[in-house]
């Protein structure tokens, strides 16, 4: 069953999580459950970013639905995990758009295809989505063709309707506003229409880049999520890298502009030469006053942590179940995953077994 509303807007995280560590954090009674958070909509079973895929999500449990934004020539801001839409959607097909192939240089790297900001929203609503990972997730192609790539306000319509929040990734900010589509005020004025612009709405927004959340946070009072990865660093040259913005130092810099921070979940852990043992990375952010939601737990061998791969092939299903449950016991506030069926039951019984 998903979150009450009062439930997922819960402010405080779990109680004790505030002192600095050096090891594996005792799991604390919650305060309030971890939300799951249903990456591209339960894209482990349908096509990620179409409306079957967020539905399928709510269904399952999730109290969070991730659209990943990109605009149109238009402006009109539709969910595709990038703005080259060659490998989620049939626009190779389609004859009459072969002249718009083309390359782009987007934040430092060389991409050839179709662009969402080279159609009108029209245009794009006569393409189809397929399934991205067709090697990985075979069952899912069975669904190709059946679903057109849904706009932030269908989105906005599911997620009022049924109850969940929403979890936007501004995608290349900074690409996107030196092209002439800046994305920030859309994505805040689509949401002020929706009702959604306090620190109690229902909406995480989220970046890779920094000056933009920083912009954000003037036009908006809605939760703010720096995400971070294991390498390299942001890419509007903000931060020298992303290892620097989570030291305890740079995680409080971010706890000025950000409500909290979304890192690979490998950097949970200590996987270099010191075993499988936690890093304080989650600790560490708690104490600088930031929720921790790690990304993105998947359920094939080729992507689960390799404590947790079973014996079989790379699409096969490895234990993912146990993954997310050894991040839960670090006390994460929340996860993104690719199966929320499995998230939810992980969770739920994580919650079950701390409030015993």
């Amino acid at each position: 069953m998903t979150l009450t509303a009062a439930l997922l807007l819960a402010s405080g995280h779990a109680a004790g999580q505030g002192a600095r560590m050096t090891a594996a954090p005792a799991s604390p009674r919650l305060s309030s459950p971890p939300i799951v958070i249903a990456h591209r909509g339960a894209s482990g079973e349908r096509p990620e970013h179409t409306l079957a895929s967020y539905t399928r999500a709510i269904e399952q449990g999730a109290d969070v639905i991730e659209p990943d934004l990109v605009p149109t020539k238009d402006d009109v801001l539709v969910a595709r995990h990038e703005n080259e839409i060659s490998e989620t959607t049939d626009v190779a097909d389609h004859a009459e758009f072969a002249a718009r192939r083309t390359t782009r240089i987007i934040d430092g790297q060389t991409l050839t295809g179709w662009f969402t900001e080279d159609f009108t929203l029209a245009e794009l609503k006569t393409l189809r989505a397929k399934e991205r990972l067709p090697q990985l997730r075979a069952a899912n192609t069975a669904f190709d063709g059946q679903e057109t790539i849904p706009t932030l306000a269908e989105i906005i319509a599911l997620a009022k309707a049924r109850g969940v929040a929403i979890y936007p990734e501004t995608k290349h900010p900074t690409y996107f506003a030196r092209i002439g589509h800046p994305t920030d005020r859309l994505l805040v004025d689509q949401l002020k229409a929706a009702g959604w612009d306090g620190a109690d709405a229902p909406v995480f927004i989220q970046s890779f880049e920094v000056d933009n959340l920083k912009r954000l946070k003037t036009l908006t009072r809605v939760r703010l999520i720096q995400l971070v990865a294991a390498a390299g660093a942001p890419a509007d040259g903000a931060a020298v890298s992303y290892a620097a913005m989570v030291t305890p130092a740079g995680l409080r810099e971010v706890a000025r502009y950000a409500w909290g921070i979304g890192p690979d979940k490998a950097m949970l852990w200590q996987i270099r030469g010191q075993g499988d043992a936690p890093t304080t990375l989650v600790a560490d952010a708690h104490a600088a006053g930031l929720r921790v939601h790690p990304w993105t737990y998947r359920a094939e061998n080729v992507f689960v942590r390799a404590p947790f791969r079973r014996v079989g092939e790379p699409h096969v299903h490895g234990d993912v179940a146990g993954e997310m449950a050894a991040a839960l016991t670090q006390g994460i506030d929340g996860f993104f995953t690719d199966f929320p069926a499995i998230g939810v039951a992980t969770r739920d019984g994580h919650v079950a077994r701390e409030n015993e």
